[in-house]
C-alpha cells in the first residue's frame, strides 16, 4: 500500500504520513525521527519504533496490531527512546513486552488487550515510606545510594542518584512520597525522584566487571554438581518440544539463591505464563520463608502477542534486572525462549526486504544475541557495591537440531550449556539434561568456592562421577550387542554403580517438595554415598561377594529411597555406615 506523501511541507517536523505498511511494520514520510525514538502510529496513537532511516522515510516497527492503520494516517514523534521506568513498584508487578502493567490493562480494557492503550509502568499515585540514607553537604555522584525503600518483606529498594547526575546535596528528607515527587535536591538545581527512565537498549553503566568465582546454586544436582553456573554467567538450554524446557526454568526461578528474579515469557504459549502466575504466589521462597512473588518481576509476551514486542520484552527485562544489579543484588534473568524473539526478528527482517542469512534468519542475529548475553556480568557498582546478572536464556530449536542458527549462536556467546534430551524425556528421566553432551566452563573458577565451603575434595569427587558416566555410555554400546552377563564382573558393577547415579543421583521430582531443591552439601554426601558404595562392593566381591547380593543389601535401597523423607542430609551418614556394614556381611555369607 502507498500513497504520495502530499502537504508534509505543511506539517510540524514531529509529525508525518504513513507511506506504506506490511505487517508490523510500517513506513512514514516527513517525520525527522532518531534511531530508536518512539512514535505514535495512526488515528489510534500505537506504540512504535524507528528501526531504519532512509532519507525523507523513517522505517518503524510498531509493537501492536496494525490491522485497520492506512496509508495516510498521521505518525507522531514522542522524541524519547523506548525507555523503562525503574523505582519501587516493580516487584510482584506481571508487565507486558514494553513494561504495560497487565493488571492496569485489565481494568482498562477487560480481559482481552486492545490497542493504543497507554499505562504507566509504575504507580505514580502509590505513596511509599522514603528513609534518607544520605544527609545535606553530602557529595553524591550517579549510582550513588541517598535512601532506601521497604518494597516487600524481603527486599530493600535503594533510592540511586541518576547515573549521569552528581553534586552537592542542598536538601533531602524522610517521608512518604509517590515515584515522582522530589526527595532530595542538589546544588545545580537537579531534583532526584524515586523514579528513574532509562533506555533499554543501552547497557546501565558500572564501575568495572568481575570474573565471575561463586555459583548460582540452583537446588537441581545435574546442574549445581556437574555443570555448575557463576552468579553473573550466561547459559542456554536448548532443547526439542516437551524435553522440559519451561519446568526447568521455573524450577530455577523458584529455588536458585538469586536475590532477585526477572522472567519473561518471549513468544511462549500463554498457559505457561499461566502456570507461572498460578504457583508463584503459593510458592514459598526457601531462603527467606516469604512468598516467591516478593522478589518476582514477570513479563508476559506469549505467542499470541505482536511479534515486535517480543525484542521489546527481552531488552525491558535485562534492563530492569540491571538495575536491581546497581544496588547491589544477584539477579536471576530467565528468557523462554530466545528463539520466539529470533523468529520475530526473521520476520521483521523479511519485511524490511534485507538479504537473508542462515535460513532465513538475519545477518545480524549472533550480534543481537551477543548484545543480549553480554549484558550479563558480576560488576562493582556505581556505588562500590558487588551485584550479578546471571541470564539463563531457553532455545527452541525445530525439530530438536541444535545445528540450527540460534543455537549454535547462543552456544558461541554462553559459558554452560545445558542440553535437552528427547530420548530421556520420553524415558521420564527428569530433568532431561544429557551429561554427555551437556558442558560448563566455569568449574575451575568455581573449584576453590566448592572447596572453601563444601569439601576440600569437591572437585574431585566431581571428576569421578562423570567418569563412571562416561565408562557406562562406553560400555551400553557392548551390551547392546552382547548383553551385560558377558562383561568381566568389574564392568558390571560399573554399570550398577552408574544406574545408581542416574536413578539416584540425576534424575530429580520437581513437583515433590523435599525432592524439587537439594542444597550443595547434601549433593556432595549423595555422591559421596555412592563413591563409597563402589568402594565398598569391590572389596566384598574381592572377597567372594557375589555382585547380585552386593547390590540388593537392603541399607543401598534404602538409601535411594529416603532422599525423599525430610531430614536427609541428617540420616545419609547412618545410612552409609550400614550399607557399608551390610554389604561386608555378604562376603562373610559367601
Amino acid at each position: 500500500m502507498e500513497v504520495n506523501n502530499n502537504g508534509s511541507e505543511e506539517m510540524s517536523k514531529n509529525e508525518g504520513v504513513i507511506y506504506r505498511i506490511s505487517g508490523p511494520v510500517v513506513t512514514a514520510t516527513g517525520i525527522e525521527a532518531r534511531m530508536y525514538e518512539v512514535v505514535r502510529v495512526g488515528h489510534e496513537k500505537l506504540m512504535g519504533e524507528v528501526i531504519e532511516i532512509h532519507g525523507e522515510q523513517s522505517v518503524i516497527q510498531v509493537y501492536e496490531d496494525t490491522s485497520g492503520i492506512r496509508p495516510g494516517e498521521p505518525v507522531l514523534s514522542t522524541g524519547q527512546t523506548l525507555s523503562v521506568q525503574l523505582g519501587p513498584g516493580l516487584l510482584t508487578q506481571i508487565y507486558d513486552g514494553i513494561q504495560r502493567p497487565l493488571q492496569t490493562l485489565e481494568e482498562v480494557m477487560g480481559v482481552f488487550i486492545t490497542r493504543g492503550v497507554d499505562a504507566d509502568g509504575l504507580d505514580l499515585k502509590k505513596k511509599w515510606d522514603f528513609v534518607a540514607t544520605a544527609s545535606v553537604g553530602d557529595d553524591v555522584t550517579g549510582g550513588q545510594v541517598i535512601g532506601t525503600v521497604q518494597e516487600t518483606d524481603t527486599i530493600t529498594h535503594k533510592i540511586m542518584v541518576p547515573p549521569k547526575a552528581s553534586g552537592k546535596i542542598k536538601s533531602i528528607k524522610s517521608g512518604e512520597f509517590n515515584v515522582t515527587q522530589t526527595v532530595c535536591k542538589l546544588d545545580d538545581g537537579t531534583e532526584i525522584q524515586m523514579m528513574q527512565e532509562w533506555p533499554v537498549r543501552h547497557p546501565r553503566p558500572f564501575s568495572q566487571k568481575y570474573a565471575p568465582d561463586t555459583p548460582l546454586v540452583t537446588g537441581m544436582r545435574i546442574l549445581d554438581f556437574l555443570f555448575p553456573l557463576a552468579k553473573g554467567g550466561a547459559a542456554g538450554i536448548p532443547g526439542p518440544f516437551g524435553s522440559g524446557k519451561t519446568v526447568t526454568q521455573q524450577s530455577l526461578a523458584k529455588y536458585s539463591d538469586a536475590q532477585l528474579v526477572v522472567y519473561i515469557g518471549c513468544g511462549e504459549r500463554g498457559n505457561e505464563m499461566t502456570e507461572v502466575l498460578d504457583e508463584f504466589p503459593h510458592l514459598i521462597d526457601p531462603n527467606t520463608g516469604k512468598p516467591l512473588m516478593n522478589r518476582t518481576v514477570m513479563i508476559a509476551n506469549t505467542s499470541n502477542m505482536p511479534v515486535a514486542a517480543r525484542e521489546a520484552s527481552v531488552y525491558t527485562g535485562i534492563t530492569i534486572a540491571e538495575y536491581f544489579r546497581d544496588q547491589g543484588y544477584d539477579v536471576a534473568l530467565m528468557a523462554d525462549s530466545t528463539s520466539r524473539w529470533a523468529e520475530a526478528m526473521r520476520e521483521i527482517s523479511s519485511r524490511l526486504e534485507e538479504m537473508p542469512g542462515e535460513e532465513g534468519y538475519p545477518a545480524y542475529l549472533s550480534s543481537r544475541l551477543a548484545e543480549f548475553y553480554e549484558r550479563a556480568g558480576r560488576v562493582e557498582t556505581l556505588n562500590g557495591e558487588d551485584g550479578s546478572v546471571t541470564v539463563i536464556g531457553a532455545v527452541s530449536p525445530p525439530g530438536g537440531d541444535i545445528s540450527e542458527p540460534v543455537s549454535q549462536g547462543t552456544l558461541r556467546i554462553v559459558k554452560v550449556f545445558w542440553g535437552l534430551d528427547a530420548g530421556l524425556a520420553r524415558q521420564r528421566h527428569f530433568p532431561a539434561i544429557n551429561w554427555l553432551s551437556s558442558y560448563s566452563l566455569y568449574p575451575q573458577s568455581l573449584n576453590q568456592w566448592f572447596r572453601d565451603n563444601i569439601a576440600s575434595d569437591f572437585p574431585e569427587v566431581r571428576t569421578q562421577i562423570s567418569a563412571l558416566l562416561k565408562v557406562e555410555a562406553e560400555l551400553q554400546e557392548i551390551v547392546q550387542l552382547v548383553g551385560s552377563d558377558a562383561l568381566p564382573i568389574d564392568q558390571q558393577l560399573t554399570l550398577e554403580v552408574a544406574r545408581m547415579i542416574r536413578e539416584y543421583f540425576l534424575q530429580q521430582n520437581g513437583f515433590d517438595p523435599i525432592d524439587a531443591y537439594s542444597g550443595v552439601q547434601q549433593q556432595y554426601a549423595m555422591a559421596q554415598a555412592i563413591l563409597t558404595f563402589q568402594e565398598e562392593a569391590k572389596k566384598a566381591m574381592a572377597a567372594g561377594a557375589r555382585l547380585q547380593d552386593v547390590v540388593n543389601v537392603p541399607a543401598r535401597t534404602e538409601l535411594m529411597r529416603a532422599r525423599f523423607a525430610e531430614g536427609y542430609l541428617e540420616k545419609i551418614g547412618g545410612l552409609v555406615e550400614a550399607m557399608v556394614v551390610e554389604i561386608a556381611a555378604t562376603a562373610e555369607a559367601n
